[in-house]
């Protein structure tokens, strides 16, 4: 190992001469800094610097080697110097003089854990698994970068699911290793495909979307055989025939010299899923740390959980006996035939009875010849529906149930079928129309809620309704947490105020989690009343429904970006807020509803504790939704202790070996000093679109007023002057 305590970015790409004692190496470092800089931006740029080499012969460009080709087997280096290579170049592109060395960075504290998982990513195919806010984007920049360095003319990759995501990560990247700007390229939906024919001919390092790689691959406008390293993003998608998945299946077509790098911060909801993922993305290795692992505890901060089991109360009982009814009436007649297993009808679920009607598929009982296969298939789409209406009522409360029974009876769902099965079912016509009175204006609420338009559409509503007890139970948490949090004022904690003291509100941030949109509507709703102590937003993905317009992404960076400046303290989101994105630091993470799979709540719990303590609260209803969250636990340990043991799981052995033999890079820690990164212009948003669109969107829930008060609101004139 060595070390270095340079300032510069190719003084690293020096690799010492032999037989000089260390006194003389650093007088001759010191006297041939401009020369070095000199030779090794001639070379960046692919022309031969004037004069020798003044390393007197090693290439001083042991770090990005000319981006125009291989290092050369023979002749002189386009540093200037003679390559140190003395035969053919034993892999495809590698450069020998860079690649005696791997340079990790000293301009950020040094982690015992990222310098370990960065050793191992460089030699074999990883999976580096690491809470949210722990520095998988460090390890993988890291990576990424002395593959830039090692292969001159090969490309680097980093393939990330979202805009937003590859937006953020190119600059989180850009940061750390100082790869320059002029080399790099972002790539998502809005690159027309004759740029980004241009970019692939262009430029070294690329951030992108899996969709993109997979068009590129299949047009053949991406130099396959040019990839030398892969980084994979939120890696515990690579399931199924997920776009990572056909990434590397493309890739592997046209080369199997690539280096494989996955991050995620849970590799997978079970044992099952992880093996995919290892098997799709040809894992060889799996680093972990979880939350309890010693050698990350002093980098993070204590996250407090909580879990609070909530009973279901007089009123959502009585409606879930009277649905139970309506239940039995449909599950009941595939029992009868014999297509669905004999068991209690509330215990079962929207899961169980796809599978029952998959292995019905497969296998039609010879009993059930004289039933119109049609009638079968129509009963079993109709108990889906009903199940997953029953979910939605114990998990979020009836007005979610409601606005879902609407879609269907309003025909806006399309499942004709279904409509008129239940229009015919005395008992749910009698409970459809109890919500109906419950909820007389929500439906006219949802048909016309454009967020878009500036003027609110509750307005009217005289009373709020807490449809499900997990509400109060929310409201309640919120409120006391920023009452304590003003009671110990942000001078107690220690923290530097920000800019959110302007505008009256004290340093602190709520999120709160649901998985449905109504859901997190309701919610909002819910909260706009607690104004101007909560400053509430959404957070939702860009898909549109039949209540509410979408975020684009640039939008959602927008919500980001101004949840992070103060101007909301409060988002309320759905699964677009779980992942990836740099959300800032949070204090109090409230999850509305459990997930049966571990993924989820770890992504959520990584939205807290970056900076400084933080504390998630799970809101459950007992009952179903309780054993669902215990279930999960479970799976999540179970996941831990299969990759401890790594007995049960099967990892690539193929690995390629990316550095010839007989070269071993030796690590050598810098400090390095990166160019200022600027965001293109393609994703910055325009000053007239940042009051307009987004602002009419917050309407919804931050301001329950008309456009007159709304400008009232001093928040929001501070965002618009800023």
């Amino acid at each position: 190992m060595s070390g270095g305590r340079q300032s510069t970015l190719p003084q690293a790409w020096r690799v010492s001469a032999p037989g000089k004692a260390p006194e003389e190496e650093e007088e001759e470092e010191e006297a041939d800094d401009d020369l070095l800089l000199a030779a090794a931006a001639a070379a960046a740029e692919g022309s031969p610097a004037a004069g020798p080499c003044p390393a007197a012969g090693p290439c001083p460009a042991a770090g990005p080697c000319p981006a125009a080709g291989p290092c050369p087997a023979a002749g002189p280096c386009p540093a200037a110097g003679p390559c140190p290579a003395a035969g053919p170049c034993p892999a495809a592109g590698f450069c020998p003089a860079a690649g005696s060395l791997w340079i990790y960075p000293t301009n950020y504290p040094e982690r015992g854990y990222q310098l370990r998982m960065a050793r191992s990513a460089l030699l074999r195919n990883t999976l580096v698994c690491l809470p949210t806010g722990l520095g998988k984007t460090f390890v993988a920049a890291v990576v990424m970068y002395n593959f830039y360095r090692w292969f001159p003319s090969g490309k680097v990759l980093f393939l990330a699911p979202t805009k937003p995501l590859v937006a953020q990560q190119m600059e989180a990247c850009a940061q750390v290793m100082g790869i320059p700007a002029r080399h790099m390229a972002e790539m998502t939906g809005g690159t027309q495909a004759l740029s980004r024919r241009e970019l692939w001919a262009t430029k070294r390092v690329f951030f992108l979307t899996p969709q993109i790689m997979v068009n590129d691959l299949s047009r053949g406008t991406c130099p396959a055989v040019e990839v030398k390293c892969l980084v994979v993003d939120e890696a515990h998608k690579a399931l199924g025939n997920h776009a990572y998945c056909q990434v590397v299946r493309e890739l592997s077509k046209y080369t199997k010299q690539f280096r494989i790098l996955a991050l995620s911060a849970t590799p997978g909801s079970d044992t099952k899923a992880v093996q995919q993922v290892i098997s799709n993305l040809l894992i060889a290795h799996i680093e972990l740390c979880t939350e309890d692992s010693p050698e990350i505890q002093p980098y993070s901060h204590e996250r407090q959980v909580e879990k609070i089991v909530v009973p279901l109360g007089e009123e959502l009982v009585d409606i879930q006996n009277a649905y139970i009814q309506v239940l039995e009436t449909f599950a009941g007649r595939l029992i009868k035939i014999g297509v669905l297993a004999r068991r209690d009808i509330p215990s079962l679920t929207k899961y169980q009875i796809i599978l029952a009607r998959d292995q019905y598929r497969k296998n039609p009982s010879s009993q059930n010849m004289g039933i119109h296969q049609g009638i079968i298939e129509g009963d079993f789409a109709l108990c889906i529906s009903l199940y997953h209406g029953y979910e939605l009522l114990l998990q979020m409360g009836t007005r979610s149930l409601f606005i879902y029974l609407s879609g269907i009876m309003d025909g806006s769902k399309g499942l004709t079928r279904t409509k008129n099965e239940l229009g015919r079912n005395e008992d749910f016509v009698k409970l459809y129309q109890q919500l109906r009175d419950m909820f007389s204006d929500t439906s006219q609420a949802s048909e016309s809620a454009n967020v878009y338009k500036s003027k609110p559409v509750f307005e009217n509503k005289k009373e709020f309704i807490y449809s499900h007890p997990k509400l109060r139970k929310l409201e309640e948490i919120v409120i006391e947490h920023f009452r304590s949090w003003k009671k110990r004022g942000s001078d107690e904690t220690g923290e530097v105020r920000t800019d959110s003291t302007a505008v009256g509100t004290a340093d602190t941030r709520v999120m709160i989690f649901s998985s449905f949109r109504d859901s997190v509507q309701e919610i909002a709703e819910m909260l706009s009343r607690l104004k101007p102590m909560v400053r509430v937003m959404t957070f939702v993905g860009h898909s549109t429904g039949k209540s509410t317009k979408g975020f684009t992404q640039k939008e959602q960076l927008e919500v980001v970006r101004r949840f992070r400046a103060g101007g909301y303290n409060t988002l309320v989101s759905t699964c677009v807020g779980e992942e990836g994105l740099d959300i800032g630091e949070v204090d109090l993470i409230i999850c509305f509803d459990a997930q049966k799979s571990p993924v989820r709540l770890v992504q959520r719990m990584g939205r807290t504790g970056r900076r400084r303590q933080g504390r998630i609260v799970v809101i459950l209803a007992q009952g179903r939704e309780e054993r669902t969250y215990n279930q999960s636990q479970s799976n999540k340990r179970s996941i831990h202790k299969a990759i401890s043991g790594s007995k049960t799981l099967h990892f690539y052995q193929h690995s390629p070996r990316m550095i010839p033999e007989g070269i071993t890079p030796k690590l050598h820690k810098m400090f390095i000093t990166a160019e200022k990164y600027e965001p293109s212009n393609s994703r910055t948003l325009s000053k007239e679109r940042r009051p307009s669109s987004l602002l009419h969107k917050s309407a919804l829930f931050s301001c329950v007023a008309g456009p007159v008060e709304l400008q009232a609101c001093p928040w929001q004139t501070h965002l618009q002057k800023s």
